[in-house]
């Protein structure tokens, strides 16, 4: 079979060939994240430590996309005018138990800055044998305020403005 008439990545081996020049790219040209599976017999709700719901962290290298065109997203078959605040991550194929709801956390470009946490809310690819996949991302904000005891007597909560003699 010479691939004329069926393509040249219906090959094994051109696949596996054109997916690992996707990991080389990305190795040369990205970025390097960490990446936490979710296990599969525990769904993280919201409450909890990380480590119990999530598999040990995995350092991979992605294409980070912070604020992808319109173009990419309807390319993706996204609906773009929704998505003007997510970002797009471009990963290897073949990383180990891909998911919606997986973790990346993305290093930060200032120095000694801590990465941000970021969820897997779609994923989709573009090709019949593709060599990555594109994850919609969504930032997850965690619950840095501390929660201080307030003496509500004496706090002046009038939503008016004093005048200027003092008196309310």
């Amino acid at each position: 079979m010479d691939g004329r008439d069926t393509g040249l990545l219906l090959n094994p081996n051109n696949i596996k060939l054109h997916r690992n020049y996707f990991i080389e790219m990305t190795r040369l040209l990205g970025i390097n994240v960490i990446y936490r599976a979710p296990r599969e017999d525990k769904h993280y709700n919201g409450y909890g430590e990380l480590d119990s719901f999530y598999y040990e962290p995995v350092v991979t290298s992605c294409i980070f996309d912070e604020h992808p065109t319109q173009w990419t997203m309807k390319k993706l078959g996204w609906n773009s005018e929704l998505s003007d605040s997510l970002s797009v991550i471009h990963i290897p194929y073949d990383l180990p138990n891909i998911q919606v709801g997986a973790l990346f956390i993305i290093p930060s470009a200032v120095d000694n800055a801590e990465g941000r946490l970021f969820r897997v809310i779609r994923m989709s690819t573009i090709s019949v044998y593709p060599a990555y996949i594109a994850c919609e991302i969504g930032p997850v904000w965690e619950n840095t305020n501390q929660v201080t005891d307030i003496n509500y007597k004496d706090q002046n909560f009038t939503m008016l403005v004093d005048n200027e003699d003092g008196e309310e």
